[in-house]
């Protein structure tokens, strides 16, 4: 299982597939990474020499990923929290961010629902 920034990358996946386990690389993000690395999209992980493997590190190096860009992504919002910006206020109070109703779903951001008491009459 090779690594890369951290990251173990599975090897019985297509290369173009598992650089995409990386935080921060997308599908089109992880082609041009390969396509500057001149390494075939279709071979597997597992397949790869040490030569290809410092190839993509190398090219990977050119691109905030994991660490640096989760980090860079918090101090964003933080700074929206602490500037209280439409967003920010929205960060706090666990609502959804950009623009979703609210009223009758939202799960995921507002977490279980709450019980009101005596609603039934």
């Amino acid at each position: 299982m090779a690594r890369i920034k951290g990251v173990d990358i599975p090897n019985n996946k297509r290369i173009e597939i598992a650089l995409t386990y990386i935080y921060g690389v997308g599908r089109s993000l992880s082609n041009k990474i390969l396509k500057e690395a001149k390494i075939d999209i279709d071979k597997k992980a597992g397949d790869l020499s040490n030569d290809e493997l410092v190839a993509i590190r190398d090219v990977l190096n050119k691109y905030q990923t994991e660490g640096d860009l989760r980090r860079e992504v918090n101090m964003n919002i933080k700074t929206k929290m602490e500037i209280n910006s439409y967003e920010g206020t929205r960060h706090k109070k666990g609502l959804p961010v950009r623009g979703q109703r609210t009223n009758r779903n939202a799960r995921t951001r507002k977490g279980k629902g709450k019980v009101v008491a005596n609603k039934k009459k």
